[in-house]
């Protein structure tokens, strides 16, 4: 069997990150993330589970995630899976929309799956060149045509791709999101939204996709996704985002984001030596 390879880089120029993933068997959980991402699937096929829909991923898909779109997939086919994406800030994204459209605002992909031959001629020679550290204008105007496509294509505002939520739901989410480093208990967040524990649970994960709890976890990872990219060890980070330990924090690491936290920190450190060497 062909064994998994995870390969991820930033691109300083573009300021996006890429990854491709090869071989892979690993599910991932229902998880969302603060970022846009672009993906294409390479070989292999997938169900994804996004929005409350079912979409099956094979070679040739592209998916589309608008940040706090809550997703899961697991290999469909008995085989393994081959996959290039890009993660994009919604700093970075807002940057983007406003060279592609002239209006600073965030898009919002209307579809999570799509098949569409003329953005995948962009965006296959694009992750290319960023996973091998081209540099040369064609790089930028790549990626601006493709999103220019995509949000042509299948972009609408922002605000009409986030679910509407009840206020308690806001207000358990507004109290896990100041309190992730903490011990949190399901009893404090329903006493903070004023919901019993069964009505929190059912009217959370209807309205959210995930649980109070994966809710939580998530919030911590991508919290811990910023502070090794700034250098921060993982076994400080796990403890600086509220994980009990450091192998439950690697775990939870490896099952959202398809990385271990030392891998993901290098890739930025490796970033910083290069620009301390080009520098001298």
């Amino acid at each position: 069997m062909k064994k998994e390879t995870k390969t991820a880089v930033y691109d300083d120029e573009l300021r996006i990150e890429a990854y491709r993933f090869e071989g892979i068997i690993q599910p991932f959980p229902s998880h969302f993330h603060e970022y846009y991402v672009i993906g294409f699937a390479e070989k292999g096929e997938r169900v994804l589970s996004c929005r409350a829909r079912e979409y099956v991923i094979e070679e040739g898909s592209i998916v589309l995630f608008n940040p706090g779109d809550s997703h899961a997939c697991v290999q469909s086919d008995g085989g393994t899976f081959d996959y290039r994406g890009f993660n994009i800030s919604k700093e970075i994204m807002l940057d983007l929309t406003e060279e592609v459209t002239g209006k600073r605002e965030l898009p919002g992909f209307s579809k999570n799956v799509i098949h569409d031959e003329e953005a995948g001629c962009y965006l296959r020679p694009l992750h290319e060149m960023v996973m091998r550290g081209d540099g040369g204008f064609w790089k930028e105007e790549a990626l601006l045509f493709l999103l220019s496509l995509l949000i042509q294509n299948y972009g609408q505002p922002f605000e009409s791709c986030i679910p509407e939520c009840r206020q308690e739901i806001e207000k358990a989410c507004e109290y896990m999101e100041q309190r992730f480093t903490e011990r949190i208990y399901l009893e404090q967040i329903c006493h903070h939204a004023g919901l019993s524990k069964s009505t929190l649970l059912r009217a959370f994960t209807k309205s959210k996709g995930v649980t109070p709890y994966r809710y939580l976890e998530t919030i911590r990872i991508n919290e811990a996704k910023k502070l090794l990219s700034e250098g921060v060890l993982p076994v400080e980070a796990a403890i600086r985002t509220g994980f009990s330990d450091q192998s439950h924090f690697t775990s939870y690491f490896n099952q959202f984001i398809g990385l271990a936290p030392g891998i993901y920190r290098e890739i930025f450190s490796e970033k910083d030596r290069d620009g301390g060497q080009n520098g001298e």
